[in-house]
């Protein structure tokens, strides 16, 4: 004991010698105690030394130096290297930590006492170890070039597992690269798991490998600022949390999952022991005001991004691929298939640039379970996968035609479409919407309730009906499909153009509107139960003609015929609008405008040349061009097979243009 007081007793005389730092070691752990803050140390019973709170047993000591290593307060880091890890505690906090090192394993206990904030930087790389941390408080983990693979688990099969239920900052510093794989076994959530609320933040690189389930798994919700995070493969969803996922910048990419990309669910029940109501508790829902995503999912019935809640994209460029086919649904008995984005509650978009592709049998673009409004951004779907149809025992086939699925209803049948909505839609302002579909049964936008376009840009190639409005018995919808301003470019290869299953009301905007041959039609209403297409305004052009029995308030127009591949202009007033017709379509061509218009067309003998003004529909429609040449086309008066009949001028051009 004499030796060791005299050691002790040096040391301090070291430490007033004016050395900055005491450094204790014991196994694998260096504490480190400015000299400024030490203090009194007492040396106890010859067994106990206490330093600036931190009790330490004599006997665990391995050496204890003074040197001029700098210490930062509230700090500890961790240093993997092989097999083993190394531990250093900033003194200020070593009296509420307890650490534990177990080869490259490591675990720290932070104390319910500890009431400051910690930040943890783990660095190095082992192919075999962890770090695991739990406690009360929140916390900072920094990585700093490291790469974390768990082999054999000790405290977790996680390669990162922050037990503590608050918030948790986690920040691959600018500059590094950093690698997580968790264990082959183990019941791990994730491969990096925080239990509370995690924040992504710093300008690193995060790769993540999920061999159990997810890559990343919070409780809580995440946020996603500045780094870029790649899940490399994962066994379940690629990011999961629970309450919200908000995403202001930075990058996502999601390669190799067994399941969605990402998926917010819903957390769980409140306090009072009620099932949380998402619109109450900012819960299950998706932000992404920022970034880039960039989504491949190729599991049957995967979603790229799928909220419980509601979602809201204002921002970003996100591009999602889905692959997998349908499935069939043994607990809701039904089928159900890929969506690139998927919402159980609601779905807005203002600002941001997607690109969704689904190739697998009867994905889909966008699914939303409640309504879908766009007043912004660009969005561009792609389906090419045919429709997927069930059994009684739910056996699972394609089916490649679309009279076919008639035989089915609808728990029996998942279709391909670009946006399939069973609240209502509501497109208005600057939303630009470009769909294409193919496939058996490949409809365009449908919606379970109602349409209503107001403004923005729509345009939609389709196999099956290009815009449906429609319905389902006891949920309140009426199907029917208004459109009072924007663009609207509809065009159907197998059915209509625009369908409504209740009334459709053409006020305003421009359409162009193309259907398939008889009984198909370029604008379609219910007329079997008594429905009605109304056209009180706005510019039409229908290849196919209109619904037998419209009620047209503002006069229509039509061709003795039309030819394909060619380029018309329909002039009214100051305003022109050159459109390119199709190569295939019904036989009727119907025009009207808010005044008697002129139709001019491409033809061999007077040759037609159109430049200048503003291309919209992708190119197969141009407003107010430069026009010369042509040859004119008669317009005799049409009334829609028997219903309505010339009226007085309504609607107008539509603004902003």
């Amino acid at each position: 004991m004499k030796k060791i007081s005299i050691i002790f007793a040096a040391l301090m005389l070291a430490l007033t010698a004016g050395a900055q730092t005491l450094n204790v070691k014991t196994g694998s752990v260096t504490y480190l105690f400015p000299a400024a803050q030490t203090g009194d140390m007492t040396y106890s019973g010859g067994t106990t030394l206490t330093i600036m709170g931190n009790q330490f047993a004599v006997s665990d000591i391995d050496a204890m130096i003074v040197d001029d290593t700098p210490v930062t307060d509230n700090t500890v880091s961790v240093s993997y290297c092989g097999s083993s890890a190394s531990v250093v505690i900033s003194g200020n906090v070593a009296q509420y930590l307890t650490p534990e090192v177990n080869g490259a394993h490591v675990s720290i206990a932070q104390s319910d006492n500890l009431a400051e904030e910690i930040t943890y930087t783990l660095t190095g790389e082992t192919n075999d170890g962890e770090f695991y941390m739990s406690g009360s408080y929140k916390a900072t983990v920094e990585l700093n070039g490291l790469t974390l693979a768990n082999t054999t688990p000790v405290y977790s099969g996680a390669a990162i597992h922050i037990q503590n239920g608050k918030r948790i900052k986690v920040k691959p510093l600018t500059g590094t690269v950093n690698t997580l794989v968790d264990a082959a076994t183990g019941s791990q959530k994730g491969c990096l798991y925080v239990k509370g609320h995690a924040e992504f933040a710093q300008k690193g690189t995060l790769n993540v490998t999920g061999r159990v389930k997810h890559a990343i798994k919070t409780g809580e919700y995440m946020t996603l600022k500045n780094a870029t995070i790649n899940v490399l493969s994962a066994t379940g969803d690629g990011i999961n949390c629970a309450e919200f996922f908000l995403m202001e910048s930075g990058t996502v990419n999601i390669v190799g999952t067994a399941d969605d990309g990402i998926q917010c669910d819903l957390d769980g029940t409140t306090s009072t022991g009620m099932t949380n109501n998402h619109e109450d508790e900012d819960s299950g829902n998706i932000y992404i005001e920022g970034g880039t995503v960039n989504i491949c999912v190729t599991a049957n019935a995967a979603k790229g991004i799928k909220s419980e809640g509601d979602m809201t994209v204002s921002g970003g460029e996100i591009t999602i691929t889905t692959s997998g086919g349908g499935v069939w649904d043994t607990d809701k008995s039904k089928t159900k298939s890929s969506a690139c984005l998927g919402a159980d509650g609601n779905m807005v978009i203002s600002g941001g640039t997607l690109n969704l592709t689904s190739t697998g049998a009867g994905g889909k673009g966008i699914n939303v379970d409640g309504t879908f409004t766009a007043t912004g951004g660009s969005v561009t779907i792609k389906t090419s996968g045919h429709a997927v149809v069930a059994s009684s025992t739910g056996t699972l086939s394609t089916v490649t035609s679309s009279r076919q699925l008639e035989n089915y209803d609808s728990d029996h049948k998942s279709s391909p479409k670009g946006i399939k909505i069973d609240g209502a839609i509501v497109i208005s302002d600057n939303a630009l919407i470009n769909v294409t579909t193919t496939g058996a049964g490949g409809e365009g936008i449908e919606s379970k309730y109602s349409i209503d376009i107001t403004g923005g840009q729509v345009i939609v190639n389709a196999s099956d009906d290009a815009i449906n409005a429609s319905y389902e018995t006891g949920n309140g919808g009426s199907g029917n499909l208004t459109v009072s301003g924007g663009y609207v470019y509809a065009r159907s290869t197998g059915n209509d153009g625009l369908d409504a299953n209740g009334n459709c009301y053409i006020k305003g905007g421009l359409v162009y509107a193309i259907g398939s041959s008889t009984p198909e039609v370029a604008i379609d209403a219910n007329s079997e139960e008594q429905k009605k297409l109304y056209v009180t305004g706005g510019t039409i052009v229908a290849i196919g003609g209109l619904e037998r029995g419209a009620s047209l308030s503002q006069s229509c127009y039509s061709a003795q015929s039309w030819t394909r591949n060619t380029w018309y202009v329909l002039t009214w007033g100051n305003n022109s609008f050159a459109f390119k017709t199709p190569a295939s379509g019904g036989s009727s061509l119907v025009v009207s405008a808010a005044s008697t218009p002129t139709l001019k067309m491409n033809s061999t003998s007077n040759s037609m040349t159109i430049s200048g003004g503003t291309e919209i529909f992708g190119g197969v429609g141009i407003i107010n061009p430069t026009v010369s040449g042509g040859s004119s086309v008669s317009l005799s008066s049409y009334t829609g097979g028997g219903g309505g009949g010339p009226g007085p001028g309504g609607g107008g051009w539509p603004p902003g243009w």
